[in-house]
């Protein structure tokens, strides 16, 4: 019984100056001749560097991850809550002075995140506020109210009102809420475009 050796297909050089049809000789080669290889070296070694940093930054963004406290994460999961409010009221005033303006618009809590945390990211609580309303006039909660009641009706306020039962969330339902709410900003960002 004889044994064949397969010939390798010829290739083409990779150095974009030569491009010759050659045989390799060796497992791997991808140029002609070592002048070619030399010609190349550079720029794998530019992708190369570029690989191990983004390595590198990934390596990093895991270890920052896993130092992050609740607290932490808590913050992140507001930063996206907020965001998604001002999205879903783009188009509607400001809930307790109800005028549209140029200046920056904040996600008013009506029932506020110290005194209600367990409700701090309940939709029905948060609701598009100019910033002179929810920094200087502390969310102007009377005419807050009433506007409340017009958008989402008087159960629903005196429920936001009511008492309810203490929360503490854990970091994995932190992390949860951050993610839905980040699909959700995506959503709307996809629709509005």
């Amino acid at each position: 019984m004889s044994l064949s050796v397969k010939q390798p297909k010829p290739k083409t050089c990779k150095n974009p100056a030569c491009r010759a049809s050659f045989v390799p000789q060796r497992l791997g080669q991808n140029v002609c001749n070592y002048t070619c290889g030399l010609v190349i070296k550079d720029v794998h070694q530019e992708k190369a560097r570029k690989s191990l940093a983004q390595v590198e930054r990934r390596e990093i963004k895991v270890r920052k991850e896993k130092l992050k406290s609740r607290a932490d994460h808590a913050r992140d999961t507001q930063k996206a809550f907020n965001e998604w409010v001002r999205l879903r009221d783009a188009d509607l005033p400001c809930v307790s002075c109800g005028r549209h303006h140029d200046g920056q618009y904040h996600a008013g809590h009506y029932r506020t995140v110290a005194a209600n945390p367990e409700i701090r990211f309940e939709p029905l609580n948060v609701h598009k506020q100019c910033a002179p309303c929810n920094n200087h006039k502390s969310g102007d909660i009377v005419n807050y109210r009433i506007e409340l009641v017009k958008r989402i009706g008087a159960e629903a306020v005196e429920w936001l009102e009511g008492p309810h039962e203490a929360k503490k969330y854990t970091v994995d339902e932190l992390k949860a809420i951050t993610a839905e709410y980040r699909a959700k900003t995506r959503e709307l960002k996809r629709a509005a475009a």
